[in-house]
């Protein structure tokens, strides 16, 4: 892809890109603050990932999540302290940990999607399934290039994944 000789309209992109990201995180703040409950508001994204995923190594979270392992760490502690994943040694390295979502934490995440789904209703509400799924593949696609285009040392290929 070619971007114009300005760059004006992949950087009015990115500009929106951006405020959709610090308004989800306005609306998960929000919410957050509604349920009085102690975890960070990010620790759900965590469940979510494991959620989506399943089971595997802190480490692979963190690869996932483009953040440090320490990150990943204390989250999935306070996850565990409300009882919404569990933890177990891996089979191959008993010093290395697994980690998976308890059924309470899936019955809280459904609870939360629950009120993501209601929050996305009224502002897409007006949207076709086609205009969601065009812009769902073409986001896909981006996220896919920007990763790319990274330098290996902050975004290394996931596991079967080639670097182009």
């Amino acid at each position: 892809m070619k971007v114009g000789d300005s760059g004006d309209k992949a950087v009015a992109l990115m500009r929106e890109l951006r405020t959709a990201a610090q308004l989800q995180h306005a609306w998960l703040t929000q919410s957050w603050q509604h349920a009085g409950t102690s975890l960070h508001p990010a620790a759900v994204t965590v469940l979510s990932e494991l959620g989506r995923h399943g089971e595997c190594r802190p480490s692979d979270l963190a690869k996932r999540k483009m953040v440090d392992v320490s990150v990943i760490s204390r989250q999935i502690a306070q996850l565990a302290a409300a009882g919404l994943v569990e933890r177990r040694p891996a089979p191959e390295d008993g010093r290395a940990s697994l980690v998976r979502i308890s059924a309470a934490g899936r019955a809280q995440l459904e609870r939360w999607r629950d009120q993501y789904l209601e929050y996305v209703g009224r502002a897409l509400g007006d949207w076709t399934e086609d205009e969601l799924e065009s812009l769902t593949t073409r986001l896909t696609l981006m996220n896919q290039g920007l990763r790319d285009a990274l330098v290996p040392a902050v975004c290394p290929p996931q596991a079967g994944e080639q670097r182009k």
